[in-house]
């Protein structure tokens, strides 16, 4: 349960061969909206002629009728559920993006965020790019238009070789989708078959919902063109270490995904287990923070033999409240989003398992609401190392000064937190689990080690343009 501070990502989903591409779409973002509440949109191609619909909201909201569905017609689609890592929160940087270039129309949809963004935009802008949007997102597009390669494929690879950071993306042709993801591999993508269609998403739960089947994961700097009947797979970039972010195991993406070849619950329930075996604790009861605590805590429970319970409820009705940028809805207070068990805590030494600690802010007030319901004693456990630095890869975290863990002290956190203990997993124990031989995690928000260069260390970029007020009339 990451706290307000900390915004998710995005999700993206494509789908070519089926001439039912927008429905299909539109459900495999509903599968992926948990990795984003601010906006959405889909594009589709019918033979070359492009339709899309984009707006501020969640999925349904967006698409809250059947007549805008049916009227995106084709049997290609690629779609976009959002909030902002790079750029503000705007009509105008609602995903994805479409423009025409050479006579010829190229959408984009982008899970991720280029560090050398301000750079790139500072360039281009000198050089007469006239830019739409605040965000990094649209640099791929400028980059690509000014290429002297022949093809759309090779213009699209040649833009990708300025940009770093972190990026999954899929581009949208009259007749092709195009997916590509960093050489670090930071952001998941996945490859799937419906009936005779290809589709691509950020997480295979979307495949889940829709009945495809999972066939492998984009790999890390691979591009791949994908037509009905053809898969054209380049690998254009220099290879190099890869950098996959753990944090999408900890907390971002849903259980019941496959995110880098393996099963998000089971490397959840592995990070229970190793928590319980570096800090066992003698009490009566575990209970989680839901809902992204929950197999973590599972997990915990199994190792230790301590009995689970459910300890909190969560109101599934007010969302992902940190989704949403607006900060009168962050700071919503946490009673109206969780409420204790009485009759299960009361009296009893509880184990609280959490995924991770933020700002503390709100692991402090879900202590008190455990304590008000009159347990004897609380031992706090997280199933993640101590965040320290902040992340530029696609996770909007908070300046380091704002980090708990960077201005105290695990025993100072205990303090502040007023609980009878607090203990974390080991940044050796968390990388220990890992069981995929070629896969390298990125954990520079928990080591303060990053992989490639960064713009600077307090989150920022350098150059940053203030988005227009958008009035849809």
């Amino acid at each position: 349960m990451l706290e307000a501070m900390i915004h998710d990502e995005c999700g993206i989903f494509g789908i070519t061969g089926h001439t039912k591409a927008a429905e299909l779409t539109y459900l495999g973002l509903y599968a992926l909206q948990h990795r984003g509440q601010e906006s959405a949109g889909i594009v589709t191609s019918n033979k070359g002629t492009i339709h899309y619909h984009r707006g501020m909201g969640r999925v349904s909201e967006v698409f809250s009728n059947k007549e805008i569905l049916q009227n995106l017609s084709g049997k290609i689609a690629i779609g976009h559920t959002r909030y902002s890592t790079t750029g503000a929160s705007s009509l105008i940087n609602i995903q994805p993006f479409l423009i025409t270039n050479r006579s010829r129309y190229t959408a984009i949809a982008h899970n991720g965020n280029l560090t050398n963004s301000a750079e790139l935009r500072e360039r281009l802008d000198r050089r007469g790019s006239i830019f739409q949007t605040t965000s990094d997102t649209e640099i791929i597009l400028h980059l690509a238009a000014r290429s002297s390669k022949k093809t759309r494929l090779e213009r699209i690879c040649d833009a990708l070789r300025y940009v770093r950071g972190a990026y999954s993306l899929l581009f949208l042709t009259e007749d092709t989708i195009i997916a590509a993801r960093d050489p670090y591999g930071f952001r998941p993508l996945a490859l799937g078959k419906y009936q005779r269609a290809w589709v691509v998403a950020s997480e295979t739960c979307a495949f889940d919902l829709i009945g495809a089947r999972y066939v492998r994961d984009i790999e890390p700097g691979e591009v791949l063109e994908i037509s009905q009947h053809n898969l054209k797979s380049l690998h254009p970039f220099k290879k190099t270490k890869h950098a996959c972010c753990i944090f999408e195991y900890i907390y971002f993406s849903r259980p019941d995904s496959i995110v880098f070849g393996e099963n998000v619950d089971k490397v959840r329930r592995r990070l229970g287990r190793l928590l319980a075996q570096e800090s066992p604790v003698d009490a009566d009861i575990v209970i989680g923070i839901p809902d992204s605590a929950n197999t973590a805590t599972l997990g915990y429970a199994e190792e230790s033999g301590i009995r689970f319970e459910i300890g909190l409820i969560r109101n599934h009705y007010v969302g992902r409240t940190f989704i949403d940028p607006q900060q009168k809805i962050r700071d919503l207070d946490v009673k109206v989003k969780f409420n204790p068990v009485k009759g299960v805590l009361k009296g009893k030494r509880v184990v609280v398992v959490d995924d991770s600690i933020v700002r503390g802010t709100t692991s402090k007030k879900l202590v008190k609401i455990i304590r008000e319901a009159r347990a004897k004693e609380i031992h706090f456990r997280v199933s993640s190392p101590p965040i320290v630095s902040p992340c530029f890869f696609g996770i909007d975290m908070p300046t380091k000064k704002e980090l708990i863990a960077h201005r105290m002290t695990v025993e100072e956190i205990e303090k502040y937190l007023e609980v009878d203990s607090l203990r974390y997993l080991s940044l050796k124990g968390m990388l220990s689990m890992k069981s995929l031989p070629d896969t390298t995690f990125c954990s520079s928000c928990f080591s303060g080690k990053y992989p490639i260069k960064v713009p600077n260390m307090n989150g920022k970029q350098r150059f940053e343009i203030k988005a227009p007020k958008i009035i849809d009339i």
